[in-house]
This record gives structure tokens, C-alpha cells and sequence, in this order.
């Protein structure tokens, strides 16, 4: 998926115009709650401790949501404000909530090993 699709998805997706958030190059946006003076280096130091899985620690886990604003999915872990952005056409015909979850958990752990940012929303209206 492009990363323009990308971020539209996540301005259809993030409810209120007034959050930042910064976007990963495999779909993992990071939404700052109490953005910094640098939204890209905040972010990335979240998804460099929640990022990457570990198997059998709260890193591991994983929730999908049935996404009312875009097609898909958003698939969230072990902190509440990293989701990560699965299409219909990656999960394919077995879109069950497992194959969901572990893909997107697979995109996030990627994300969160190679912290390449791709886009940054900046909404503190300075």
C-alpha cells in the first residue's frame, strides 16, 4: 500500500482533529497523547519499547478492531496508542481475527525494529 493510502486511512481512521501521530513504513502509527517538541523522535522511541514482540510477554499480544472508517483493520498490542494498519487485501480470504492479529502484530514487530518514519501529523496548532 502506498504510503499516501496510508496516511489517509489514519486521518479517517484517528478520532479528534486535535491528536498527533507519526506513521511507520509498514503501517504502525504511533499516536502522541502528550506530543514533544520532536513528534518523530517521541515516536520512534515508543515503538523501539513496544514494537518489536517477544514471544510470551505482553509484547506478544495482540487485538484486532473492525475499522467503521476504512477498509480493514487496525490491530493493537501492549500499548494503547500503537495500532497497526491491516488491509482486506493483505489478511486475503482467511480473514479470521487470529490471521488479522498476527499480521499485524508482524508488521508492528517490523516497524519496531526498523523505526523508518514515513509520515508525520502534526495537529498541536502552533
Amino acid at each position: 500500500m502506498l504510503t499516501e493510502e496510508l496516511v489517509q486511512v489514519w486521518r479517517d481512521v484517528i478520532q479528534g482533529d486535535e491528536k498527533s501521530w507519526v506513521l511507520f513504513e509498514n503501517g504502525t502509527c504511533v499516536i502522541l497523547m502528550e506530543p514533544g517538541d520532536d513528534l518523530s523522535a517521541q515516536a520512534v522511541e515508543l515503538l523501539r519499547e513496544y514494537g518489536p514482540v517477544h514471544g510470551g510477554t505482553p509484547a506478544g499480544d495482540f487485538g484486532t478492531i473492525d475499522l467503521d472508517q476504512a477498509p480493514g483493520w487496525a490491530v493493537y498490542g501492549h500499548h494503547n496508542d500503537i495500532l497497526t494498519y491491516v488491509a482486506p487485501e493483505e489478511a486475503g480470504d482467511d480473514a479470521s481475527d487470529l490471521t488479522v492479529g498476527l499480521l499485524g502484530r508482524s508488521k508492528r514487530d517490523q516497524d519496531g525494529r526498523e523505526l523508518a518514519v514515513v509520515h508525520v501529523e502534526d495537529k498541536r496548532g502552533r
